[in-house]
């Protein structure tokens, strides 16, 4: 996977994760969680910008771990709004959960690969 497919996924997974939070309902708890996810959701599309132009691969490895919290911390948050039953599609929670999952992966792959690659 290229640099552009892995972006590419991240601005689809940040759309798909506005699609969940704008029909949700509106209740303090969809407050609360929706303004968590939507932050923790788009944050790692965001990092993975800024580790594209890191000044070093330190700065990479470091950019790419943020990004890689971010997608554990929304992979909670969505867990917690698949339980409280707060999401209109549950087809679109899932593919979110899939995909975030598919992520993290990619990630914890991306960071052991930087790190050994820093250690040479």
């Amino acid at each position: 996977m290229n640099k552009f497919d892995l972006e590419e996924r991240l601005v689809s997974f940040v759309v798909l994760i506005v699609e969940i939070v704008e029909t949700m309902p509106n209740t303090r708890a969809r407050n609360h969680l929706s303004g968590q996810l939507i932050r923790s959701g788009t944050s790692p599309a965001l990092n993975y910008g800024e580790a594209q132009s890191a000044e070093s691969r330190k700065d990479f490895i470091h950019k790419m771990k943020i990004s890689l919290k971010e997608l554990r911390e929304t992979f909670v948050c969505l867990k917690i709004i698949y339980r409280t039953k707060l999401y209109k599609s549950e087809e679109k929670l899932n593919a979110a959960i899939k995909e975030n999952n598919e992520l993290i992966s990619i990630f914890i792959k991306s960071v052991t690969t930087a790190q050994k690659n820093d250690t040479k």
